[in-house]
């Protein structure tokens, strides 16, 4: 079973606030101090209750974390190994920037979390490496920009090169995945950032350098209807995705 599109295709297609992006199909109770999956206990520490999902394919919602966002944390070296989804970001940037991750949907329900709803900023100077826990059954991204802010298109998305994942999916039989998309930037005649993603284990890696000018196992506005890009990982099993922030090849 693989993901059919990029996991926040719609916004490719944003125009208006009210517009949403086609193919988001990556992705109950309350947290404890541990999950359990079949490779082992992973820590919940900081993680807020789990929202229920709801939905399918491409409306699929997941877990959003209550509070809003808290699904989403920033944690340190020392903690990474404990818990069982982490992105670890580093980066090729020589000035310091901005880093925001987000959900799929907004904390109304609507599918617009890139639209100014951050669950994790920070920013991300040169040679600092930076790490975030996802929860259980979370599906969104995360967009770099060098400075201070991430731009946005005319109807106020985060529209620099994104990161996309979904971790866990209960709504796809509990697959994860992720990928590299400039697909949104593209579509605001914007400037593609590079950017980079490895899962750890399996080596599969999504890259795509500044301008767009190498693309690897990613998605540009070519692939907009192209499902499967990207890792895809069937197993129950923990998952560092090494992300290299301001990617040159």
């Amino acid at each position: 079973m693989q993901f059919t599109k990029s996991i926040l295709l719609l916004a490719a297609l944003t125009s208006t606030a009210l517009a949403r992006p086609e193919g988001y199909e990556r992705r109950q109770a309350t947290a404890t101090s541990a999950t359990s999956s079949s490779s082992g206990s992973f820590s919940t520490a900081g993680f807020g209750a789990r929202t229920a999902n709801s939905g399918s394919g491409i409306t699929y919602q997941g877990n959003v974390g209550n509070p809003y966002g808290s699904n989403i944390i920033e944690i340190q070296e020392g903690e990474a190994a404990n818990y069982k989804y982490v992105a670890k970001v580093s980066g090729q940037n020589t000035d310091p920037w901005t880093v925001t991750f987000f959900n799929k949907y907004g904390p109304d329900g609507l599918m617009n979390g890139w639209f100014g709803f951050s669950a994790v900023t920070f920013t991300l100077n040169p040679g600092e490496t930076k790490y975030v826990a996802m929860d259980e059954d979370t599906n969104g991204g995360f967009a770099a920009a060098p400075g201070s802010t991430i731009p946005l298109d005319m109807s106020g998305g985060y529209a620099s090169t994104w990161g996309e994942f979904d971790m866990g999916s209960s709504g796809n039989g509990g697959w994860s995945g992720f990928d590299v998309s400039a697909i949104v930037p593209q579509n605001a005649g914007l400037e593609v950032q590079g950017m980079k993603i490895c899962e750890e284990i399996s080596g599969i890696c999504s890259s795509i350098t500044p301008g767009a000018a190498l693309v690897d196992n990613a998605y540009t506005t070519a692939q907009t209807s192209v499902g499967g890009i990207g890792g895809n990982i069937s197993e129950d099993r923990a998952i560092v995705l090494d992300v290299t922030i301001d990617y040159q090849g």
